[in-house]
């Protein structure tokens, strides 16, 4: 299943880097992501599409009416076509996770999760992000969140690794070295 989604995050990741069409990957991403959630949130709306026995022509003229309305690019409508047409809409969202994933590899973003126990100011955060830049070689795209549960300073993900500099980590850390001791 995951090369399935793989293979339909990279063959739209390929269209979306093409420069020659002259779009920007991180719209026709937002428009992707704007009729997957049409999709989510609509349960009449995704059992006709995902019905094999409603036409392809009448599914298309839908599709069509929606991405007009939204103003999505003709390679995103496309795309959708393609994944109604294979039947391959209950598997939209996580084809949309490795899009990302895929655009990210592509244009060297990282995306890091920050949590602090408190709101970061800007300088606080173009600081962390830099330094996150220079540990991953790659620009950082970072998503902030509030949780006091850390008790002082942030925790940090950036695809599997996690860097703990909260500190509940480092408390949780001496505990463990005093039950070894």
């Amino acid at each position: 299943m995951a090369s399935v989604i793989g293979t339909y995050a990279r063959a739209f990741a390929d269209v979306a880097m093409t420069q020659k069409n002259g779009l920007d990957p991180a719209r026709l991403l937002q428009e992707l992501h704007d009729i997957e959630a049409l999709f989510r949130e609509s349960d009449p709306l995704r059992r006709v599409m995902e019905n094999p026995a409603i036409a392809a022509d009448r599914k298309l003229a839908v599709l069509d009416a929606i991405a007009g309305r939204m103003g999505a690019a003709r390679q995103v409508r496309n795309f959708v076509a393609v994944l109604a047409d294979h039947r391959r809409l209950p598997m939209f969202g996580d084809i949309l996770k490795e899009l990302e994933l895929e655009l990210n590899e592509r244009q060297g973003f990282a995306e890091a999760k920050v949590s602090s126990a408190r709101q970061l100011n800007d300088s606080e955060r173009q600081t962390l992000e830099a330094e996150l830049g220079k540990m991953t070689g790659k620009k950082v795209r970072a998503r902030y969140e509030q949780d006091a549960s850390l008790l002082g300073g942030a925790l940090v993900q950036v695809g599997s690794t996690i860097y703990d500099g909260s500190v509940k980590g480092q408390l949780e850390k001496i505990r463990e070295r005093l039950a070894e001791s």
